[in-house]
């Protein structure tokens, strides 16, 4: 395996889990023990997948090499050469290509909560983090490089040409900077699912066990209700709903209706507000007020109706210590609930891992 130097510092940032020791210790275990790994991290929407990929031999397929053509090159190397120029990294010469070499990398791919932005129409975003080996001021690998992308591969080669080289210690936008925290969590993950010794100077994002078994995903469950009843059930009923809610969510897509059906439950049995997607100002006013249990009023333009209501619900909720939320219908309804305002991000992280729809209004 060859790799090139460049003449920027390392990324061997000894206290930081992204850094050379780390995933240089994930590169080992991928190549010599498992080249492929899937499995579910907490704190993650769906699967979490890694892979190695080696430079020409996985693109060395029918597919692979209509991609490559229809990209405009002949081979692999030269996928590579280009995205070597994105990463700085010293290319391939002919000589180079002509010893048939393998050059390796790793390519990591999870989703997480969509930007501020990106939530007006997605609830989660794909990140595709690449890691490229290079050397830096030596003539042994010693540093790596990242691509990313928040598109899906259908196209393999071009998704990797159409990636950018992600600084990840200065993240240029927001979903870099909140993929790139994700990562974080997502390699410690790795190095506890493989077995990975992580050095004991190493700041840990999280100081549990990120793996996601039943138990955990059921307590998962367990604590979104609480915090989306804001304490308000009994153990018994938190205890029989969680239980629904994760066989349902143990259902395979093609039971997407029984799936819904189970959230409409569970919604329709605690203190929710079904509603048209056409409401009055007393309507709000009436059934909020039944919702947290005090009278609710709340100032608002004449002929203000629905969802332009929102701004003056919410600033008069926030004033108690609460916001209202919905659980997304994907139809003319919504299905209100109000939630602690100091609970609403980890409602939104537990939305995702637990695959209920929740939306900020």
């Amino acid at each position: 395996m060859g790799f090139f130097s460049n003449l920027f510092n390392r990324n061997d940032d000894p206290k930081s889990i992204i850094s050379f020791d780390v995933i240089n210790s994930i590169y080992s275990y991928l190549y010599n023990q498992e080249p492929s790994l899937e499995f579910k991290v907490k704190g993650i929407h769906d699967t979490v997948t890694v892979n190695l990929y080696s430079v020409p031999s996985s693109l060395d397929h029918e597919e692979g090499r209509a991609e490559i053509k229809k990209a405009g090159f002949n081979n692999a190397y030269e996928v590579l050469n280009e995205l070597y120029k994105k990463l700085n990294i010293g290319g391939l010469s002919e000589e180079a290509m002509q010893d048939d070499l393998q050059y390796d990398f790793i390519h990591i791919q999870f989703y997480s909560r969509p930007s501020q932005e990106m939530k007006k129409h997605f609830t989660s975003v794909i990140n595709n983090f690449m890691i490229f080996f290079c050397c830096t001021n030596s003539l042994e690998i010693n540093d790596f490089r990242m691509l990313y992308s928040s598109s899906h591969f259908s196209d393999y080669v071009k998704g990797l040409l159409d990636s950018e080289y992600l600084d990840f210690k200065n993240p240029q936008n927001e979903t870099q900077e909140i993929g790139t925290n994700d990562l974080k969590k997502v390699l410690q993950a790795i190095c506890q699912y493989s077995n990975i010794e992580i050095p004991s100077d190493v700041e840990l994002p999280s100081s549990e066990n990120l793996l996601l078994d039943d138990k955990a995903a059921v307590e998962d469950f367990e604590e979104f209700i609480r915090l989306v009843t804001r304490g308000n059930i009994e153990e018994d009923e938190l205890k029989n709903h969680s239980k629904i809610l994760f066989e349902n969510y143990q259902k395979d897509d093609s039971e997407y209706h029984a799936i819904v059906f189970g959230h409409f439950d569970f919604f329709e049995s605690i203190n929710a507000w079904n509603s048209d997607w056409k409401f009055d100002p007393e309507d709000a006013e009436y059934f909020i007020s039944e919702m947290i249990g005090e009278d609710l009023n709340f100032e608002y333009p004449e002929e203000t109706y629905s969802h332009d209501l929102f701004p003056y619900i919410q600033t008069a909720l926030e004033k108690r210590g609460y916001e209202l939320m919905s659980y997304n219908t994907y139809g003319d309804n919504y299905l209100f609930f109000v939630a602690n305002k100091e609970d609403v991000d980890r409602i939104l992280e537990l939305s995702e891992i637990t695959k209920i729809e929740i939306d900020q209004l």
